[in-house]
């Protein structure tokens, strides 16, 4: 069986549709969206091209050499398409169920015909995920950009399995929750998910956890 990995893309609010009809143009046809709120300065949002901060977050399951092609053919298929004026971030599958995989597999052909060039190599950026209480974004965001981060998108969820972290200590656990992802080199992620964990941390009012994925390639879409 393929081995099956992840694009998460972050892109202007209300492309989502769209972009997903592309994604399943080039078989990559089993995709999740939400939605978000970037906070990358100014500066950042020139050099990527983003208008404006309201997010669009897809994340998609494909077989590697699926996204691989996509990867390869980005420029070509998607830039000359449209714009969605945002990012796409391929990172590893530690684990999936058997009959998701098949489908997933099954959904996406037989795309492995040794054209496309395997992604992994060399990880130069991490993509760091911190869920805390609902209200301490913006301070993380600033503790985490004092460490070398340059923006992050901030989404909203809830707490699945609240009872586990009640009774940690005496600070309370809400069940609304914003998770804040951020793109960060190697050489920063430690750093970063040191200081935030400190500040905001699960002794914190904030109740925040920190964990970090490999990215293997990151391009503009």
């Amino acid at each position: 069986m393929n081995k099956i990995k992840v694009l998460l893309s972050i892109i202007e609010r209300g492309k989502g549709s769209e972009y997903i009809e592309s994604l399943n143009a080039q078989n990559v046809k089993f995709n999740l969206q939400t939605v978000g709120h970037g906070t990358a300065p100014s500066e950042m949002k020139d050099i990527f091209g983003l208008v404006n901060s309201e997010k669009d977050v897809v994340f998609s399951f494909a077989p590697e050499a699926t996204l691989a092609a996509f990867a390869a053919q980005q420029g070509q298929v998607v830039g000359k398409k449209k714009s969605y004026g945002g990012l796409a971030i391929v990172t590893k599958l530690t684990a999936i169920s058997r009959i998701t995989a098949e489908i997933i597999s099954r959904g996406a052909g037989n795309t492995d015909k040794g054209g496309a060039k395997d992604m992994e190599g060399e990880v130069k950026y991490n993509l760091i995920f911190i869920s805390v209480n609902q209200g301490y974004s913006e301070m993380v965001m600033k503790t985490a950009k004092k460490a070398g981060a340059t923006g992050g998108t901030v989404m909203r969820g809830r707490l699945a399995g609240q009872e586990m972290l009640e009774g940690y200590d005496e600070t309370e656990v809400t069940e609304e929750r914003e998770i804040i992802s951020i793109l960060a080199p190697v050489s920063v992620c430690k750093e970063i998910m040191e200081n935030v964990n400190a500040e905001f941390g699960l002794s914190s009012k904030a109740k925040g956890t920190v964990f970090a994925l490999p990215v293997e390639k990151a391009f503009k879409i």
